[in-house]
């Protein structure tokens, strides 16, 4: 039997969901019969350390040191006991096996509390009135980041529950600080790690390893796994891929990287793993490589042949999360952010609609590298093929699929899809908040499973926006925010302070947007970001266009990807910062909305030029006509009617009354008997399931050659179109 290729995600990314990387690659592999077993060596650790042996070990090797700690690692080692008795039960409980635990845990009589608790002390205000379960699994996941404090402080100072040593990883231009710290003894981390790889390797025998490195924080773990991989069995290829090869490593030339990698790919790993398997069994020359650095002759060589296309996303074949413990994650609830908590609350199968990004513009973004220039979309009947596989192999009905930004159109196709499957899923992804978004289309969306959209509002200024080239105003992105939310998807947007040639009053007015986008309820969730330039992005291409200065133009010989600069014409932008997410803190509870903005900074801010019903106006605005070219949609079920006899001084005449039946109520309306007759008549016709969905210009012909007339007058206006409550739908 031919040795496999052993597919490992390092410590640590999420601890709720494996990261996609290595199941999207084994996918892959499958299609070409090449054997591959995959590994999350970030859960594997975790569950090894929190157990009653793990913890047992733990205080053991505290107890061992005999050093000097803080008052909060003393009192958590106080109550080891308390620790150790609980540790089983927690995670359990976490894992969704020992739901019953949750009013125990939430009474607060059962956990050992250090100081991760004080932030807990207000659960009312954090979360409202919050079911059981969810206090439960807030209350356990203090709990165990009061363990990891106690790791950190006591025994690894890099520890961290999603990324380890994620600071000697984080725009590290030089090797030295790594290749440092990799010569120093291991760390207690890292000898569970190695333990845990050497059982792994010694069951697989692979012949080669292959790392997703998505983040800093797996950089420092992978480089271990491929130090002991190299010095314990030489004959096993190494190679490292993923996020961080991908933004970071474009320009390396460091040799001593590779004492721990044979290779490193980048970019879209499917032809490049394949080709280096070959390479490695003898079917193929060192010079028909793909995006491929390696040593040769001492030297760091990058081998790119050209000649081999990479794949179609419809040939790289689904997911597959076979090997991977899916019973084993845990669900947490860390962050006091709605999106935060959908993210890391439950399992999701991660999927992707298109490669790269449709818009591909941003001046802040990687656009110059092929994960975002290069969009290929897939067809919505290949997608809900592969949601399907999924669901019937992993147990679980949840999306979220990861672009950078979902079309529209596609998403359109995808629920249409969904629906006339009668697929039963719930599903999240990334968007534009662009004019696409129609009430009508969003409650297609929500209709189909969709959950909740995260999206890019960035610096809620339109001369910013601009610059940005994001192709958007912050009206438009009330108006979307607004059509999400009427239809029930929750909206988080990502915003972004710094950004080159901001200037303070542009700051405190985009918070003002902010807050209006809160208080007028169409936002649900935010989090702010401080702009960072890239190398690969258009701002970091040309600084000079965005009044930018790089401190160095010294490229690095490791890791190339975050610039630091000087912001020639803009405020000091870091000091902004607590203040701005104080007061989202705030606005995402719904209080505060009547502080002035000055009551969130420390120190004298201009006050706001934007209007206090800026956003109300924006979102009021009438809606712009339907498309004629729409396709129109009936979701409902065939409604009953009635014929009522109406009269009014002497005058008699006839109304329909028909009556449709939704999950939640009865929705009646009365329209005229002939124009009634014909609107039942045409129900069926605009099901979803038909093939020959009708136009909204087709519907109009079909009422005149009825005989019918002044059809927009009895489409556009009440009560035809409140329809949409029903379950009628123009995309």
């Amino acid at each position: 039997m031919q040795s496999p290729i052993f597919l490992i995600t390092p410590p640590f990314t999420q601890l709720n969901t494996p990261y996609p990387a290595t199941a999207y690659l084994k996918g892959f592999l499958n299609t070409k019969n090449i054997p591959a077993v995959q590994a999350d060596l970030g859960i594997e650790v975790t569950l090894e350390i929190f157990c009653k042996a793990g913890l047992e070990l733990l205080f053991t090797e505290i107890a061992s040191r005999n050093e000097t700690h803080t008052p909060n690692v003393l009192r958590i080692i106080s109550m080891k006991d308390d620790y150790i008795k609980t540790i089983d039960g927690v995670i359990l409980f976490l894992q969704g096996k020992q739901n019953t635990l949750a009013h125990l845990i939430a009474s607060r009589n059962f956990l050992p509390e250090a100081s991760r608790f004080l932030q807990a002390d207000d659960l009312k205000w954090a979360f409202g009135s919050m079911g059981i379960q969810d206090k439960a699994k807030y209350l356990a996941t203090m709990y165990l980041e009061d363990l990891s404090d106690l790791i950190k402080e006591a025994v690894d100072e890099h520890f961290g529950f999603s990324r380890y040593a994620e600071s000697l990883g984080r725009s590290a231009n030089s090797f030295d600080d790594l290749y440092a710290a990799l010569h120093k003894p291991y760390t207690y981390l890292d000898t569970i790690l190695i333990n845990i790889l050497e059982k792994k390797i010694a069951a697989i025998q692979p012949a080669m390893v292959a790392i997703s490195v998505p983040f800093p924080g797996n950089l420092y773990t992978s480089l271990r796994c491929g130090e002991w991989i190299k010095k314990n069995h030489p004959s096993i290829k190494v190679a490292m891929g993923g996020g961080f090869a991908n933004t970071e490593l474009r320009s390396l030339s460091d040799p001593r990287v590779f004492e721990y990698y044979d290779f490193i790919t980048l970019d879209d790993g499917e032809a490049p793993v394949e080709i280096l398997w070959e390479y490695l069994n003898g079917k193929r020359a060192q010079e028909a490589l793909k995006r491929t650095f390696t040593l040769v002759n001492k030297n760091v060589a990058y081998i790119n042949n050209t000649s081999c296309a990479d794949y179609k996303q419809g040939q790289v074949g689904t997911p597959d999360y076979s090997d991977l413990l899916l019973d084993k994650y845990i669900s947490a609830i860390e962050v006091v952010n709605p999106m935060h908590s959908l993210w890391s609350d439950g399992r999701w199968n991660k999927l992707t609609m298109a490669h790269g990004c449709y818009w591909g513009k941003c001046t802040f973004c990687d656009i110059s590298l092929d994960y975002i220039k290069n969009y290929e979309p897939i067809a919505a009947s290949v997608l809900v093929d592969r949601m399907e596989e999924m669901i019937a192999q992993t147990g679980q009905n949840g999306f979220h699929f990861v672009d950078e930004a979902a079309p529209p159109s596609l998403m359109k196709a995808l629920a249409i899809e969904i629906i006339k499957r009668k697929l039963v899923v719930s599903w999240w992804t990334n968007v534009r908040f662009e004019k696409s978004f129609t009430l009508d289309l969003c409650l297609l969306l929500k209709a189909a499973g969709c959950i909740a959209v995260s999206g890019g509002l960035e610096v809620a200024s339109d001369r910013l926006l601009k610059l940005i080239d994001k192709g958007i105003t912050v009206a438009q992105v009330a108006k979307v925010c607004k059509h999400f939310t009427e239809s029930g998807i929750m909206v988080h947007a990502y915003l972004m302070y710094g950004f080159p040639t901001q200037t303070a009053q542009e700051t405190i007015d985009s918070l003002e947007m902010v807050r209006q986008l809160f208080e007028t309820g169409v936002l649900q969730s935010a989090f702010w970001h401080l702009f960072t330039m890239t190398a690969h992005s258009p701002i970091g291409l040309n600084p000079e266009k965005f009044q930018v200065r790089k401190q160095s133009n010294k490229i690095g010989t490791f890791a190339n990807n975050d610039i630091q600069h000087d912001d020639l014409s803009g405020a000091d932008h870091e000091v902004f910062g607590f203040g701005l997410k104080k007061a989202l803190l705030n606005y995402m509870h719904a209080t505060c909305f009547e502080f002035p903005l000055q009551q969130w900074f420390e120190f004298k801010v201009p006050k706001t030029t934007v209007t206090p019903d800026c956003i109300k106006k924006s979102i009021e605005e009438p809606e712009l006509a339907v498309n004629a070219n729409n396709k129109v949609l009936w979701l409902g079920k065939q409604p009953q009617f009635d014929i009522i006899q109406k009269s009014k001084k002497g005058s008699t005449w006839e109304v329909m009354s028909i009556s449709f039946q939704t999950l939640k109520t009865t929705y009646s309306i009365s329209v005229e008997p002939e124009k009634g007759a014909w609107l039942l008549a045409l129900l069926p016709k605009l099901n979803i399931a038909n093939p020959q969905q009708l136009t909204l210009q087709a519907i109009k012909t079909d009422y005149e050659n009825a005989g019918l007339e002044d059809f927009e007058l009895f489409w556009d206006n009440k009560p035809v179109n409140s329809l949409y409550k029903a379950g009628l739908l123009s995309v």
